[in-house]
């Protein structure tokens, strides 16, 4: 299922962390994704892994760990591993495909450079992980 630079932009346009910036920046992180697709069972990272690359989810589900507990199941537009666009600490999840999935990578230092060059994209990525920590706090506070 290979997507063109334009799907990828109207899948991106509706991917929270994405909201807020322009088609014509959306671009330039749909030129840097990777399609990548995975069977059921997969371990897409584990918990202590070095974080190098972010997820979303065209298709399919995976299941999210931690000390083998599940937090979460992400789906349809799910992003995984967003820390990991900001620091290059370990993960803190695990990821396991748990339905076979079809998902958009986006690494690191692809990432970083294309923020390095644009300002208003940079800006809209820190303005929508600035919403989802408020979010967080709300509902842990």
């Amino acid at each position: 299922m290979g997507l063109t630079t334009v799907e990828k932009v109207i899948f991106l346009q509706e991917v929270d962390i994405f909201e807020l910036i322009s088609s014509e920046n959306l671009a330039l992180l749909a030129a840097i994704t990777e399609e990548l697709d995975a069977e059921s069972g997969t371990v897409l990272f584990r918990e202590g892994d070095v974080s190098d690359s972010m997820y979303i989810i065209v298709d399919g589900e995976l299941k999210i760990t931690r000390d083998n507990a599940e937090v979460m199941r992400a789906r349809y537009r799910d992003v995984v591993g967003t820390w990991a666009l900001l620091d290059d600490r370990e993960r803190v999840v695990t990821a396991t495909i748990v339905k076979d999935s079809h998902l958009l990578r986006i690494d690191r230092d692809d990432f970083v450079d294309v923020l390095a060059d644009n300002v208003q994209l940079t800006q809209g990525i820190l303005k929508a992980i600035a919403g989802r920590l408020r979010s967080l706090m709300q509902r842990v506070g």
